[in-house]
């Protein structure tokens, strides 16, 4: 009986989160606002921040479908990245990604290391401000109608490039924590150990894809796609784990072999609302994590501010790599700011693995969601500089 009530219970709290992401989502979409904030203050009024309806840690039936969550959603994001043209971005993206990588993970990692915090804690907070979310840039350039120009191209193919090198650096640390300790020669270790699954999986997938298509096609149901699919990005994140490395870095390295496949938009097509029911559970639980009660401590305040200042700085110096194209610097470092899904991904890993305290997790939260909310309207008030090729239109 108690069994049966505690499913009836965790059932209630699942349709709760499920209804409340969607309906705060479309709110927020309303406001031209990513949906994504919108789902973490689901999650941040459910939590022990106001109603207290979710207790974090407490949920393992939660917390599983969160993680499904979390791999679907880099699976999408390597369904969405096209090797080639990554390849074809350009010196400017590639600089831009590079310096907007190397800078805020290194301001981060100073600051903390050198205010007391462990080298691991200093390490995962600066990895989580190296991300830059595709998703909410690309959204606000297009509802600017600026995605042709010039500043507009360098920041999207800069911020895929973000995500690749975040994701492998995501790899690093995870395989890091793993092992309880920080050297360099555990590093350099782990990043060959990352580099070499991803170049692996890819090369080995894409050998082999055409026969897993040809199942596929074989079996000739709707369903083989989703099922097909999901099995994919599952198997390939058992492969990442097994090697030391984090699941969603699997997922991801699945997406990306099936972007090259005739059946992508097939996939893309069947998986996006499969993962549109389960994302928005990762979100939510993410914010449940997040104590809004700690911020009122006036150190955690001036941390935030800092943390605040150092992903925004970290950001606008990497409109600095643009030295090929005609563009405004300003512009492309500043739309490099909006921090996503794979920076909540790091600060969720970085809680429940025990990294963060929950206060050093809040404030990185805030300043994700901060960093999310402010660009869209400074870029609007910029958006009469942005650089437009000659013969095209905005």
């Amino acid at each position: 009986m108690a069994a049966e009530l505690n499913i009836v219970t965790t059932l209630l709290k699942l349709i709760i989160i499920i209804i409340g992401a969607k309906v705060a989502g479309w709110l927020f979409d309303k406001i031209k606002q990513p949906p994504v904030l919108g789902e973490l203050m689901v999650g941040i009024l459910l939590g022990p921040s106001l109603f207290n309806f979710i207790i974090p840690g407490k949920e393992p039936v939660l917390s599983f479908i969160a993680e499904i969550g979390a791999i679907l959603l880099l699976f999408i994001v390597g369904l969405e990245s096209n090797l080639y043209q990554l390849v074809k971005v350009g010196l400017d993206s590639t600089l831009v990604a590079c310096i907007g990588v190397v800078v805020p993970f290194a301001l981060g990692f100073l600051y903390f290391y050198f205010s007391g915090y462990t080298p691991l804690l200093s390490i995962f907070v600066g990895a989580t401000l190296t991300a830059t979310s595709v998703g909410v840039t690309t959204r606000v350039l297009s509802d600017m109608k600026k995605v042709k120009a010039n500043e507009s191209r360098i920041i999207i193919g800069a911020a895929v490039i973000d995500d690749i090198l975040g994701l492998i650096i995501l790899a690093v640390v995870v395989g890091v924590a793993a092992k309880g300790a920080v050297s360099i020669f555990e590093i350099t270790k782990i990043s060959f150990i990352s580099l070499a699954f991803l170049a692996a999986s890819i090369f080995v997938g894409i050998k082999f894809v055409p026969l897993f298509n040809k199942l596929a096609n074989k079996l000739d149901a709707r369903r083989t796609y989703v099922i097909s699919a999901f099995s994919f990005a599952v198997i390939f994140g058992i492969a990442a784990n097994s090697v030391g490395l984090a699941t969603i870095v699997g997922a991801f390295a699945a997406g990306l072999i099936l972007e090259r496949t005739e059946n992508k938009q097939h996939y893309e097509q069947r998986m996006k609302p499969i993962a549109d029911l389960f994302v928005p559970v990762f979100f939510v639980m993410t914010g449940i994590a997040m104590d809004v009660h700690s911020l009122f401590n006036i150190k955690i305040l001036i941390l935030t501010a800092v943390v605040f200042v150092i992903a925004v700085i970290g950001k606008i110096v990497a409109g600095i790599g643009v030295i090929k194209t005609k563009a405004n610097r300003l512009i492309v470092g500043l739309g490099m700011i909006p921090r996503g899904e794979v920076g909540l991904i790091f600060a969720s890993y970085g809680l429940s693995h025990s990294i963060f305290t929950s206060d050093v997790y809040s404030s990185l939260i805030v300043v994700i969601m901060l960093s999310t909310l402010c660009i869209p309207s400074i870029l609007s008030f910029v958006k009469n500089k942005f650089t437009i090729p000659e013969g095209e239109s905005a």
